[in-house]
């Protein structure tokens, strides 16, 4: 299904509450994801809907023109920032973890094997996922701030990408470097068992 931009998660979460028997997985930019649908994305993940959410994060928005978006750095250039931003970036990851998520995982595009295993391992887990991708955008991220040519942009992500168990600068993503791996993984009943159980306690008579 395509959903309106940022509009995915909620489609999704109906699509789970009406038939929990589906496998759900939604792929969202860094722009969808954290702007226009960034009350989505904490409800999803306070509510521990059972999905999983792969958010391509190229620091930018790459589609519509360059823009910064809410994962753009301080100093960081951009059609919207040629002075360099002003705003603090989100880290994606720590934002779902607060708000609730039970899988949280970080991986990059140059260590593709390693991000295919955390999206398995965000698709077995029962709950809500948040799998963040860093991804490469050497059209205009690139061009602004680091480089221009896509080997060489797979090449910094190879420097910047730490394990998380090696990790020591607050656990929080910074421009150059953040930590890639599980960042948490907590057992939580997902959201549609709660809902159908309070759904049958009600039906059975009980005070819901």
């Amino acid at each position: 299904m395509h959903a309106a931009h940022g509009r995915a998660l909620p489609f999704a979460t109906g699509a789970k509450v009406a038939d929990p028997s589906l496998k759900v997985i939604v792929v969202m930019g860094d722009g969808d994801c954290a702007a226009i649908g960034g009350n989505h994305l904490i409800h999803a993940a306070r509510r521990n809907v059972d999905l999983t959410a792969v958010v391509f994060n190229n620091s930018i928005y790459g589609m519509t023109g360059g823009q910064k978006s809410p994962t753009t750095h301080v100093g960081d250039r951009s059609t919207t920032s040629v002075y360099g931003n002003a705003e603090p970036a989100f880290d994606l990851c720590e934002l779902a973890r607060a708000a609730g998520a039970t899988y949280v995982a970080r991986g990059t595009s140059w260590a593709y094997r390693q991000l295919v295993q955390l999206i398995a391992g965000g698709l077995v887990h029962e709950g809500f996922s948040f799998v963040e991708a860093m991804a490469v955008c050497n059209t205009y991220y690139g061009r602004f701030n680091l480089t221009a040519d896509g080997a060489e942009f797979l090449l910094a992500q190879r420097e910047h990408a730490v394990p998380v168990d090696k990790y020591e600068i607050d656990g929080a993503r910074l421009r150059d470097s953040y930590p890639v791996g599980v960042i948490s993984h907590v057992e939580r009943p997902p959201y549609s068992d709660v809902y159908a159980d309070a759904r049958s306690r009600k039906e059975a008579g009980g005070d819901g």
